[in-house]
């Protein structure tokens, strides 16, 4: 196995190398609002960028050497649309030297390995955990993964909580910029923290080993409405300091390595429990991509979620998606981070077994 990165990988630039090695005709997996270079994107040159973390290099993924650590193993992707795109991702590059095989199975679509005997799978949980029902008590799978994905962004409810700097007739309370994506935060790290405990009573204490990576938020792009215009997305990549309003909004949503490490304090008690033995095997890790993502504005399908949308003219409406990502493209170097990252796990392991 090739050595692994220990040294931090969410903080860096965006120098010119090209990387991608997805191929998109042998790709089953991917999905057509996916396939920009297919839709006839005519400006390639968000393929030509690559993720070089400050204090190392980052290898690019290896196929073989990612299916070597997920042999005899199921490793699940939970989250939204955006966490699909995820493992679509990882799906179309392991493609290059194997054929997954898919289904669906009791609310997840899963894919079969059997060069490997390893699983992949997805399941829809945008928001993490649903009030009053436990894992698996409505009939879905109770099998607790080997390694497990998580992810979730924000989702409104149309209540009005407050306003800044504007006068709408059904709010009086200004709360400033800050406050409200403050609370997204808490709210967010809440779900999370329900769920790992879930994990915790349901795998862990049960004596089985578990790891757990949970990926940040992934920010759109959106430079307009949805539907208006031929573009709400720039074709350029962002530079630090010189959109001011972007790097705000990073600072003040604190998705952040630091905010995102206060998962691992979980219950007080977790390290004495895991010393003791309770949680034997488990681990913890955070993939950091909000930075390496919020600079690719380039990177996401646009009007080109669709073949040809101007084979018939500019029309007056167009849809756009700034906020999947094409394939190939930004979004398979978080599976060059996560490889790495199972690289580690994968030594760890290692070492707490030779204790």
């Amino acid at each position: 196995m090739r050595s692994h990165v220990t040294t931090p990988m969410e903080d860096g630039s965006v120098p010119k190398e090209i990387l991608y090695i997805i191929n998109a005709t042998i790709c089953v997996n991917m999905k057509q609002n996916q396939n920009c270079v297919g839709n006839s994107r005519p400006d390639l040159g968000f393929l030509y960028w690559k993720w070089k973390p400050s204090e190392c290099n980052l290898p690019r993924f290896d196929p073989n050497t990612f299916l070597q650590l997920i042999s005899n193993k199921h490793v699940a992707f939970v989250g939204d649309s955006l966490s699909r795109n995820h493992i679509e991702s990882l799906l179309s590059m392991l493609t290059t030297v194997t054929k997954p095989n898919g289904f669906s199975h009791q609310g997840s679509t899963r894919w079969v390995l059997p060069s490997h005997n390893a699983t992949l799978s997805f399941y829809w949980s945008p928001f993490l955990v649903q009030v009053g029902k436990g894992f698996g008590s409505n009939g879905h799978d109770c099998v607790v993964p080997r390694a497990l994905v998580f992810s979730s962004v924000f989702y409104w409810d149309d209540k009005v909580i407050g306003c800044q700097n504007n006068s709408v007739s059904n709010c009086t309370k200004d709360i400033g910029f800050y406050s409200p994506i403050r609370r997204i935060l808490v709210n967010l790290l809440t779900n999370l923290k329900t769920a790992l405990n879930s994990i915790i009573k349901k795998k862990v204490k049960k004596g089985n080993g578990i790891d757990v990576i949970v990926r940040t938020y992934s920010p759109s792009h959106f430079e307009g409405a949805w539907d208006k215009g031929v573009f709400v997305q720039r074709l350029s990549l962002i530079e630090r300091g010189k959109d001011n309003l972007k790097e705000k909004m990073l600072r003040s949503e604190g998705f952040s390595l630091k905010k995102w490490k206060g998962l691992r304090q979980g219950p007080k008690n977790w390290e004495r429990l895991r010393k003791a033995g309770n949680f034997k095997g488990f681990t913890l890790e955070v993939l950091d991509i909000t930075k390496l993502a919020l600079l690719r504005p380039d990177g996401h399908p646009g009007a080109f979620m669709n073949p040809f949308p101007f084979a018939k003219g500019v029309p007056k409406h167009v849809q756009n998606d700034c906020v999947h990502w094409c394939l190939p493209g930004p979004i398979d170097t978080w599976n060059e981070i996560f490889l790495e990252m199972m690289k580690n796990m994968a030594q760890k392991q290692l070492v707490r077994s030779e204790e």
